[in-house]
């Protein structure tokens, strides 16, 4: 090719240099207007969030307190919301006996300014402690139970009073509310009332009006100050009935979040419940009174993640039939879009239920219109009575007389008197609709073990449970909210919707052993089965693994072989593919005498011992609390004397050591 002229060298050199430079400078000129336009744009956005960081929750309580100016607060460890109903009763007594109260949950604030009640003059601290599971502490007074076991504060100075909440069925009764009560003077605070202690195997009721029956008195003494003895109804909430309704803005049902059913977000618990729909809904039984079911609830995509032995908690929904008849007597427009407002600005607890709602939403999702009210509710209520003497009876039952007693636990709680039926049997009571909402107590959630192991089935939760059906000594029919809801949750509806249910995995304590190699032994009857379903799955995709399964032995129970044997097929499978090493079945009706699990055990009594003394065996017993596991705890101690050849007490003492070790497990309710 020809060789190129010195101009024309010159003209291609400038070329490649001016696009060199043009590339550089453009891209400086890029690089500045970005990195500017990026300070600009986060300057705002900082700002922007600036706001929704700052206005942070009060967490100190005795600032809330001076502030406020309380001189007593009620904390409360509550799993199902008694205890915390009960705190909020005696804060609301409190201005009756000239103290000024507040309720507060010792999740929400730091309790480690306990000290610095001190700080208030005629202080005092109340504990309303709920006892949980195996005498643990519930979920929202761990972080207290933890400081008060790792901290050496003085409480000099600082007053307080405790009432516990347990039931005489499980082992460690009322362990939370003695902990309590022992830890604080031992940190040096002083008691002004003794220990409280509420039994729910008894009437819980009795015993918490009858404890501050003569608290109150205690108080008073202490501090020097009278009772007003004014008895007027203190309203908490007021009612407001907005003009101006947004409907979007309008809870239907949600726990929490407004819409969060329509837009599920996880992380999934108490306050935002996963909609799972549900797969299966079968009847266990074959024959007999009762409705046994096991159902499937599908989690798939939910990330809910759980293990053999957890519980399942659903958010039951109120029988409409009730929720209507209420609103009939009381001449109520159930639609009315309401919000009832705390009369204590300062309170964290704005409304007592989520607010703005409906009273037909209330009444079918938020409150517990089955149980029979309190004595607190009846004693509110008697001002509406316009019969002299319904006015009286109310008031009496809600006193800690003898007499007023006796006729509140006839009349109301033997009887099973749900608040319609009190309304019904009194047709001169007739109360406001609102202040009726603010009395009763919330609809609270109902847990079960899970019947499935989370290893075999991750996309399904199952159910086993018993409908809740029987006649009341006034002729009207009671039904279990829970169970009669989900009996009712036919897998597909006639509009083609799938039915779905409010859920959320509670974990638990009860476990299969590390080792797979352990031997287990499991006694379960009737729904008690429900777990040991989950661990019997899990061993066989143990075994299918390839892992060293120890022997699996289960004991079950049920009234009739052909009537209610539940899961049969599938148990006598697992036998059969030598899972389930042993099926021990007791049939208390098939025969002339009763046999019960109890009896199995005995009868295997030389075989078990070794299991549990020699193989390190792990114990489950799951099912009723009042009868069975008891029974079965008798029993045990008498194979540790008879083949161990243990004292009573050695055998005893025996059996709690294997508790402590985790090789006794218990899954009981009453």
């Amino acid at each position: 090719c020809a060789k190129l002229s010195s101009r024309q060298k010159v003209e291609t050199l400038f070329t490649n240099l001016d696009i060199f430079l043009f590339s550089l400078i453009v891209g400086l000129l890029i690089y500045w207007f970005l990195s500017r336009k990026r300070t600009e744009e986060t300057i705002p956005e900082f700002k922007r969030l600036t706001p929704v960081v700052t206005p942070q929750r009060e967490t100190s309580f005795i600032e809330k307190m001076k502030k406020t100016n309380r001189n007593m607060v009620v904390f409360y460890g509550s799993q199902t919301g008694t205890a915390e109903e009960f705190s909020g009763r005696l804060s609301k007594d409190a201005q009756r006996y000239g103290m000024r109260g507040m309720s507060a949950d010792p999740e929400e604030y730091d309790m480690s300014e306990l000290p610095r009640l001190a700080e208030i003059d005629n202080s005092l601290a109340v504990f309303c402690m709920a006892t949980y599971g195996e005498g643990d502490p519930t979920d929202n007074a761990q972080d207290f139970y933890d400081w008060m076991q790792e901290n050496d504060e003085d409480l000099k100075g600082v007053n307080f009073a405790v009432f516990g909440l347990g039931n005489k069925t499980y082992e460690h009764f009322n362990a939370m509310g003695k902990y309590t009560d022992k830890r604080l003077e031992e940190l040096g605070g002083k008691r002004i009332y003794d220990l409280g202690m509420g039994d729910d195997d008894g009437n819980l009721e009795e015993d918490f009006v009858s404890w501050k029956e003569q608290f109150w008195p205690a108080v008073c003494e202490h501090f020097g100050v009278e009772a007003t003895g004014d008895d007027t109804s203190i309203r908490q909430y007021e009612l407001v009935v907005p003009t101006d309704i947004n409907m979007n803005k309008v809870y239907t049902g949600e726990m929490g979040r407004l819409k969060s059913f329509e837009t599920q977000k996880p992380p999934f618990d108490a306050k935002n419940p996963y909609l799972a729909t549900v797969a299966v809904n079968r009847q266990l039984n074959q024959s007999g009174d009762r409705h046994l079911m096991h159902l499937e609830l599908d989690i798939s995509g939910s990330k809910i993640r759980y293990d053999s032995g957890d519980h399942v908690a659903v958010y039951p929904v109120n029988d409409v039939s009730i929720v209507n008849r209420i609103g009939q007597i009381l001449d109520a427009d159930l639609d009315t879009v309401i919000s009832l407002n705390n009369l204590d600005e300062e309170s964290n607890k704005k409304h007592p239920f989520p607010c703005p709602t409906t009273y037909r939403t209330a009444l079918t999702h938020y409150l517990d219109i089955t149980n029979p009210p309190r004595t607190n509710v009846l004693f509110e209520l008697s001002q509406y009575a316009t019969d002299p003497k319904d006015q009286d009876t109310l008031r009496k039952m809600a006193s800690a007389s003898p007499e007023g007693k006796g006729l509140y636990q006839s009349w109301v709680l033997d009887a099973q008197r749900n608040i319609l039926a009190v309304l019904e049997d009194m047709p001169s009571l007739h109360p406001t609709i609102d202040h009726l909402c603010e009395l009763l107590p919330r609809l609270q959630a109902r847990y079960y073990s899970i019947a499935s192991s989370g290893k075999v089935y991750p996309t399904m939760v199952s159910i086993c449970a018993v409908v809740v059906e029987f006649q009341t000594s006034t002729g009207r029919t009671f039904k279990g909210v829970a169970t009669n809801w989900l009996k009712n949750k036919v897998v597909v509806t006639d509009n083609g919707h799938k039915a779905t249910v409010p859920m959320y995995v509670r974990k638990s304590q009860f476990r299969l052993p590390f080792k797979a190699s352990n031997p287990v032994v499991m006694i379960g009857p009737g729904t008690g089965i429900a777990p040991f379903m989950g661990f019997l799955q899990e061993r066989g995709w143990m075994k299918e693994q390839g892992k060293d399964v120890g022997e699996t032995i289960l004991y079950f129970g049920c009234r009739r072989r052909n009537e209610d044997f539940l899961y049969q097929q599938e148990l006598e499978e697992f036998e059969k593919a030598g899972v389930l090493t042993q099926l021990n079945v007791a049939f208390s009706r098939d025969q002339e005498g009763k046999v019960y699990v109890q009896h199995l055990l005995k009868k295997n009594k030389e075989h078990l011992w070794k299991l549990i003394h020699t193989d390190n065996a792990h114990l489950y017993i799951c099912g009723d609390a009042r009868n069975m596991a008891r029974d079965v705890q008798n029993t045990f101690y008498d194979i540790a004397e008879e083949v161990g050849g243990l004292t009573h007490t050695q055998a005893v003492a025996y059996i709690k050591k294997l508790m402590t070790k985790g090789r006794y497990s218990l899954d009981v309710w009453s």
